[in-house]
């Protein structure tokens, strides 16, 4: 069952790297990859022993929460419809304390993109502004979360020495 763990923890890692990339290229984000990380919540519950009753009704719930929430800033323009999703789907993996710094580092990785597109824009003054891949700060958040909270640290530390 480690190797269940570990490995949804290395796809959903991949596929967050193939959601800021396909942003950055084309500033979208597939409906497949967003379905994909959210179909592999649950597998990601069981191979986390999470019990049925309340520990996975509770990451649902939390999730059909963030969800509504992401719904209504979709709704007066402040998400895009492909950052919601993935917000969403990381919602399922991600606990709730987890996701409030999941948004604290995305917000600020979003900070300093923003900054970076106006710089761009005052500099080298493009035809056509562009929209901000903000699904770039969404990886870097869930990856952040995903290196504190989800892998020993046994794992992450350097070895060689």
């Amino acid at each position: 069952m480690i190797a269940v763990y570990y490995g949804l923890l290395i796809g959903l890692a991949i596929a967050l790297l193939v959601a800021a990339f396909t942003d950055i290229r084309s500033r979208r984000i597939a409906n497949w990859l967003n379905a994909a990380i959210a179909l592999g919540a649950p597998v990601f519950w069981w191979a986390s022993g999470m019990a049925l009753w309340p520990d996975m009704a509770w990451q649902f719930g939390f999730a059909l929460l963030v969800t509504a929430i992401l719904i209504g800033l979709y709704a007066v323009g402040l998400l895009g419809g492909g950052d919601i999703k993935l917000l969403a789907a990381l919602a399922l993996w991600i606990d709730p304390d987890s996701y409030l710094t999941l948004l604290v580092i995305m917000a600020v990785v979003g900070g300093f993109m923003a900054v970076g597109f106006v710089v761009r824009r005052v500099v080298l003054k493009p035809k056509q502004p562009g929209q901000l891949p903000y699904g770039v700060a969404i990886a870097a958040g869930a990856l952040w979360v995903m290196t504190q909270n989800y892998f020993p640290s046994e794992l992450l530390a350097n070895t060689t020495g």
